[in-house]
């Protein structure tokens, strides 16, 4: 009784007890079970283990909540042990209680899906156990990441939807079971490559974004002046020429766009999430149109000037391209303005928005390209009236923005 208080007690305190003893009268086989040593052995005391968690850990464990990623702790260590444990880290509160590997095995699965609602701690569990509490998260929907070291969370490991074992003191059995592999057995690196995933998935709906606008655009653009009884406003030579290199070098840079910063305080992303969203596609209805005025509108009004169609082909193959640069700042963010977002953190967007200038400069004042490319060089001060024609949708993503961000603030406030 007294020697269980104490382990205990030590157990609370987060510390891995261990009992020593002594056996008098004779010496011990390995043959000899416990039930043969009831009665010989004399108690020595207990010694406690203590293994603080790393700040950066607990660090992870915070962030991990923030963004809306739930941490489940399943250990063969006591419950006790394993609560108090889990409460440093910021996993469990004073109050919540663990469940050990008895109690989970004489649970029914509904019981335990109704339990992995409130329970963050799992104690004294068998590999089988830690199977079945994955597969009870999956039932329920959730995507599961599962982290192991040992020959027995492969299971758990390869049930996973991703399972990520230890690099350095995993064995080579958890290794081949999981899906990643942390080369530097920290946890605050799963979180840190989140936030990388993130940052890429988010970076391809930039790309997609602006990909599908200009695309969009061109062919409305095209498909607009035939109806209206104009000439085509861009040969096939520059279509190809804009969607191939002027915005190949641009969107291959987009995808270089470092983290915004807030992408650790976001909800994940649903698995059944199109990557055109909603918001996307309100963006691309948006940006689509006004591309797709300022574009035809110069074309029709130049024409209409009586300008020769060369010259104003060529201004309206060089508004298209100005516009896709804008649109550049406007795929950013989806909130952020992009006047408050320094273009210098993307060295490679900054190289890909001069090369595509350079580009686009060579394409319509070199003579040498005038033939292949159906251009004509342009005068100095159209060239400026083409960059401000093109701004345009910079400024309507910038208006649209601004609503985004009042709205967002007001609902906040209806929600305090």
């Amino acid at each position: 009784g007294e020697v269980h208080t104490a382990a205990e007690h030590m157990a609370k305190r987060a510390l891995r007890v261990l009992a020593v003893a002594v056996v008098e009268g004779g010496e011990l086989s390995p043959d000899d079970g416990l039930e043969r040593l009831r009665g010989r052995a004399v108690m020595l005391g207990l010694v406690g283990q203590n293994d603080p968690p790393r700040d950066e850990v607990i660090d992870a464990i915070a962030a991990c909540r923030t963004a809306g990623i739930r941490v489940v702790m399943l250990t063969g260590d006591h419950a006790a042990t394993a609560l108090a444990i889990a409460q440093q880290l910021g996993l469990a509160a004073e109050g919540d209680v663990a469940i050990d590997g008895r109690e989970l095995a004489a649970m029914g699965d509904a019981e335990l899906e109704r339990a992995l609602a409130r329970v963050r701690v799992f104690a004294r569990v068998q590999p089988d156990q830690k199977l079945r509490v994955v597969e009870a998260f999956q039932r329920r929907g959730d995507v599961v990441a599962v982290t192991g070291d040992g020959v027995n969370d492969a299971p758990a490991l390869v049930r996973a939807d991703v399972g990520v074992a230890m690099g350095i003191t995993g064995t080579e059995v958890a290794k081949e079971a999981a899906k990643i592999v942390v080369t530097d057995d920290n946890f605050a690196t799963i979180g840190a490559a989140v936030e990388e995933g993130r940052v890429v998935y988010r970076n391809i709906k930039k790309a997609v974004l602006l990909l599908s606008t200009t695309s969009l655009a061109e062919v409305v653009v095209l498909l607009g002046a035939l109806l209206i009884g104009l000439p085509a406003p861009f040969m096939a030579v520059q279509i190809l020429w804009n969607n191939l290199v002027t915005e190949g070098v641009i969107t291959v840079n987009l995808v270089m766009e470092p983290a915004e910063g807030d992408e650790m305080r976001r909800p994940p992303v649903a698995v059944d999430e199109p990557l055109l969203t909603r918001t996307m596609l309100g963006r691309l209805a948006l940006m689509t149109p006004v591309i797709v005025a300022v574009v035809l509108g110069w074309f029709a009004w130049r024409l209409e000037h009586g300008v020769p169609v060369e010259i104003a082909r060529t201004e309206a193959f060089t508004l298209l391209v100005v516009c896709e640069w804008f649109n550049v700042l406007n795929c950013l963010s989806e909130r952020r303005s992009a006047l408050r977002l320094s273009v210098l953190r993307n060295h490679w967007l900054i190289g890909g928005l001069v090369v595509g200038n350079l580009l686009q400069i060579a394409v319509v004042f070199v003579p040498a390209l005038n033939p292949i490319f159906y251009t004509v060089p342009l005068d100095p001060g159209v060239v400026v009236a083409l960059g401000l024609a093109g701004s345009t949708v910079l400024w309507v993503e910038e208006l649209r923005k601004l609503v985004s961000r009042s709205l967002a603030r007001s609902s906040a406030k209806r929600a305090t």
